[in-house]
């Protein structure tokens, strides 16, 4: 039997018909006290899953541009803060209360405000996941504006155990919380670790494309290429996207065979030959060579 997250991972019976407007109405939210954030991994900010601490979130988020196009000028209370948890999506990592900006520490640039932990929403940390929707993903957005926002997931708050390479199946969204949320840097540890060939199934048409992940790239660098464009450079799966850009989420990926990292590359190459063969991948499938 195969695993995929959705398995693994159960979700909220709420998955699909819940908004962040019923959310606030069901926790006693005024939307017009709350502005949400979305934060992503930078050099500058964030710099990843160890930077999600309440202290260093708060020391980060405290600090706003005096120019500032997309942040109120006068923030309301309540501060959501999310990650970015692939594509669209955003984990909710906790909830500042603002005291007001701390005019002393202003400088030309920059603005400083008091903020403090707040409880808003506290058993859904880790847990809730939302869907950034309406257009450009600005990284800030008003309560009132986010009322319509489709709650995607209400999660255990840790990933699920790596499923093993045999029983690994990834939609293409998987693939980028896989990719992206630092939930399952467990998981990312793993796919570096190998070399291997692997399986894109297209699951609008049932053709098949065999690929080969080695040297230094491993099993997660190549699908990291896919996450971000689609179709990681072949030539197939980069006409379907051309086509329909949204053929991508059609995308299913899994690991038909791993190598240790010293395994020579004549012996990857002929493992992907056989696949393609056995696969009919050329014939009727993806590949083109």
């Amino acid at each position: 039997m195969t695993t995929t997250i959705t398995q693994l991972h159960p979700k909220s019976a709420f998955e699909g018909s819940l908004t962040m407007g019923e959310l606030f109405a069901a926790a006693g939210i005024d939307p017009s006290q709350v502005v949400l954030l979305r934060h992503t991994y930078s050099k500058t900010g964030l710099t990843g899953p160890a930077d999600l601490s309440p202290a260093k979130v708060l020391a980060f988020v405290r600090e706003q541009a005096v120019s500032g196009s997309w942040f109120p000028k006068n923030p309301p209370l309540i501060w959501l803060n999310f990650i970015a948890a692939g594509g669209t999506r955003g984990r909710f990592i906790g909830a500042f209360e603002n005291h007001g900006e701390v005019m002393a520490e202003r400088t030309e640039t920059e603005r400083y405000y008091d903020l403090s932990p707040s409880p808003c929403l506290a058993s859904f940390k880790d847990r809730l996941v939302i869907d950034w929707t309406g257009g450009a993903i600005r990284w800030t957005r008003a309560g009132e504006a986010a009322v319509g926002f489709p709650v995607t997931e209400i999660a255990d708050a840790q990933a699920p155990a790596f499923p093993g390479f045999d029983e690994l199946i990834l939609s293409f969204n998987e693939l980028h919380s896989v990719i992206e949320d630092s939930r399952y840097e467990g998981w990312r540890q793993v796919l570096k670790s190998v070399q291997g060939i692997y399986l894109i199934s297209d699951t609008k048409s049932g053709k098949l494309y065999v690929g080969k992940a080695d040297g230094s790239e491993r099993i997660m660098g190549r699908w990291s290429t896919y996450a971000k464009t689609g179709h990681g450079g072949n030539v197939a799966l980069r006409e379907l996207n051309e086509v329909d850009m949204s053929h991508r989420n059609h995308f299913q990926f899994s690991i038909l065979r791993v190598f240790s990292p010293g395994a020579p590359k004549a012996e990857i190459d002929a493992a992907e030959n056989h696949y393609k063969r056995a696969l009919l991948s050329k014939q009727f499938g993806l590949n083109r060579n």
